[in-house]
């Protein structure tokens, strides 16, 4: 933990220098990474996700475009249409948590964990192509690695609840 909190030492950019850069990096994508959730979050809220049968249209239409056999079709029939209006809920308001989370450095890995969780659901749902990669790679480092007491709230808030999960 000695090592989290001296991130920011001069003498410790100076002798950590590769280190350092891999600092700024995770935390260039981590914030470029919340943008995208951020604005994924409210342009569903501005489209009425919450109170509109939009995400069950789009259900429906996904299953024409998908072989009967594909296991995306089992999973959109037998989970996610039937409960399209928590589906949206949770994945509008995941976004929404996720993306503040990993933006103001606070309970990062756990919003991380919500990201992957919506980031799986995504591809199960029949979503999936290689650029979804990146996305999956991203959620590992954001949950790997504790950037939330490099820069955010994650380090005060675990000093300050020591005991506490979500901050680590």
């Amino acid at each position: 933990m000695s090592q989290i909190a001296n991130v920011w030492a001069w003498s410790w950019i100076k002798s950590h220098p590769i280190k350092f850069s891999g600092v700024i990096l995770h935390l260039i994508l981590r914030t470029l990474f919340a943008v995208f959730w951020l604005a994924a979050g409210i342009n569903k809220v501005n489209k009425d996700w919450l109170t509109s049968d939009i995400l069950k249209e789009i259900f429906l239409d996904r299953l024409t475009e998908m072989p009967p056999d594909a296991f995306a079709v089992f999973y959109l029939e037998n989970f996610a249409l039937p409960m399209w209006l928590l589906v949206a809920w949770v994945v509008t308001i995941g976004e929404i948590y996720s993306a503040l989370g990993l933006l103001l450095g606070v309970t990062t890995r756990i919003a991380a964990g919500v990201s992957f969780f919506i980031l799986i659901n995504l591809a199960i749902g029949g979503y999936y192509d290689a650029s979804l990669i990146p996305f999956f790679i991203l959620n590992i480092a954001f949950f790997w690695w504790p950037s939330g007491h490099w820069l955010g709230f994650d380090r005060a808030l675990s000093k300050r609840y020591p005991d506490a999960i979500w901050f680590k």
